[in-house]
């Protein structure tokens, strides 16, 4: 029986929120696809979106249907009339199990779901999202300084 070569696509990344990992505390991340249009693919081969202000919410209570929102994908400058509008709402494509067990997450716990990061995976756009829970102001604190002695011990260490 001959093995089975699984081929890793190729990953390119977009755009990264950093400032997700200092404001929430991360739970969990999933991966999902992203439903686009054709203008606003070229335009993020270009680079030209922003994911700082986006989440993620479900469309009504009774579907499992999770969407995008606030995520800016700026109009393709090569683009005629059909071009698209930048911070109109799109669909995240997840398993059926992964948007229940995320939906009752948002609805039972009160977490939110953001993007981390948004690349290319071969050809195809994915979004790494996380479920995440907001950090208090003595949480950052305390990151921050753990984070100042860490670096403190590399350099007396050097």
């Amino acid at each position: 029986m001959k093995d089975l070569q699984i081929k890793e696509r190729k990953q390119k990344i977009i755009a990264t929120n950093r400032k997700a990992r200092h404001d929430f505390e991360i739970l969990q991340t999933i991966e999902a696809g992203v439903v686009l249009q054709g203008t606003e693919v070229k335009s993020l081969r270009a680079g030209m979106c922003s994911i700082q202000d986006a989440y993620a919410s479900f469309s009504n209570p009774n579907s499992n249907d999770l969407y995008l929102i606030n995520f800016h994908i700026s109009p393709y400058k090569n683009a005629s009339f059909a071009n698209h509008e930048p911070k109109r709402t799109r669909k995240l494509l997840l398993h059926w199990r992964q948007a229940v067990k995320l939906k009752t997450a948002v609805s039972e716990r009160g977490y939110t779901i953001i993007p981390l990061t948004i690349y290319f995976s071969g050809a195809f756009v994915k979004v790494e999202i996380a479920l995440v829970r907001a950090k208090k102001k003595y949480d950052k604190r305390e990151a921050t300084k753990k984070r100042e002695t860490e670096i403190e011990i590399r350099r007396r260490y050097r």
